[in-house]
């Protein structure tokens, strides 16, 4: 009996120490409201919080009681967090305009770093972000809540590898809510979201940059041929630095795309439609797709699906960027959470900023 006792515990033991230690994470700003995902994510076991950066203690008191973690481990800068607790890697929710900050700060010391989005508030803070990750062979990964959508991969299989509805013609993509103030965000990201600076401007990246990180996927990482964009103020008195209202036209070989950020939808909106030679698919929600195909003149057969959550760790955004890092995963070139996607997100971003400004389409160069 003694000894079936002993091989059991040598059996648990051994268990034990083949299980992953979760990924120790350390988490740079508490002024993004997006911070609250990774609070959540964490009793999964795909990774430990070990520190925090907020200098605004008030901030992080209000985080510390709500998410039930000790103030002991808020630190004032990034220096400290790693100097204290030694991260495998960090995690982004301050403004977008400090994300090459923080690249600049723990690339160096070979510590991997996943961003909210958008990647950068520019082309050159980008590039620069992009040339530390490569020196320093660091993951640099950008994280959308619409990547972990049911609907929008099942799409992507639909199209690219089932070839339901032919050949893409045109896709649009439609983001938003009634506006940051409308929707009750707290006064700290309230601040930086209607900052030209540090959120690089208004809806047209704050909601522009979902459509252009599908899109950049949907087209296997070609770069459109030009954008053409429109922005207008229609909340003055809630966003008096920002655009509020933004739509963006992208021009490619064979297709158009059209995206409409907005902070004016009556209702909070994250849906896309593709429409093929032969069909239409609607992705109206995270669980609900539609597939139309088509039947005459406007006649169709239409097929509903109600989806499910994805697999882990493709259902969340933490537990990917562990499998990443750990070498479970390797992610294809253009995937949403990519640095190559993102890079050409910027572009189409700071390209529809320049012709809504300028009130001219913009070519981009090969």
């Amino acid at each position: 009996m003694k000894k079936a006792t002993f091989i059991l515990a040598l059996c648990l033991n051994l268990s034990v120490l083949g299980q992953d230690n979760p990924l120790r994470v350390g988490v740079i700003g508490l002024t993004h409201t997006h911070v609250h995902w990774i609070f959540g994510s964490e009793p999964r076991g795909d990774i430990k919080i070990v520190g925090i950066v907020e200098p605004n203690k008030e901030l992080a008191k209000r985080y510390a009681a709500q998410h039930k973690f000790s103030m002991d481990i808020v630190y004032d800068s990034i220096e400290e967090l790693i100097a204290k607790t030694n991260p495998e890697a960090v995690t982004a929710f301050g403004t977008i305009y400090e994300h090459l900050e923080v690249v600049q700060k723990v690339a160096p010391k070979g510590i991997h770093v996943m961003v909210e989005k958008p990647l950068a508030v520019s082309m050159e803070h980008a590039k620069e972000m992009q040339a530390l990750a490569k020196k320093h062979k660091i993951h640099l990964l950008t994280n959308y809540e619409t990547t972990w959508y049911p609907t929008n991969h099942k799409a992507y299989e639909l199209v690219k590898k089932e070839k339901t509805i032919g050949e893409i013609r045109k896709i649009v993509v439609r983001d938003g809510h009634k506006g940051p103030k409308k929707i009750g965000v707290n006064s700290e990201f309230l601040d930086w979201l209607t900052d030209p600076v540090q959120n690089g401007g208004g809806a047209i990246v704050d909601f522009g940059c979902y459509g252009a990180n599908l899109l950049t996927w949907f087209m296997d990482g070609k770069r459109p041929n030009s954008v053409t964009a429109i922005t207008q103020q229609l909340q003055s008195e809630n966003n008096p630095k920002v655009d509020d209202e933004s739509i963006i036209l992208l021009k490619y070989d064979n297709a158009v795309a059209v995206i409409q950020g907005s902070w004016n939808w009556p209702i909070g909106r994250k849906d896309m439609e593709v429409y093929g030679l032969n069909g239409v698919i609607y992705a109206d929600n995270r669980h609900d797709l539609r597939v139309r195909i088509s039947e005459g003149y406007d006649g169709y057969d239409e097929q509903v699906m109600k989806l499910g959550e994805r697999e882990a760790p493709y259902d969340d955004p933490f537990a990917l960027f562990a499998a990443v890092i750990k070498n479970k995963i390797k992610l294809n070139s253009f995937d949403l959470n990519s640095l190559e996607n993102n890079m050409i997100v910027v572009e189409i971003l700071d390209a529809a900023k320049k012709s809504a400004q300028l009130g001219q389409t913009i070519v981009l160069t090969k």
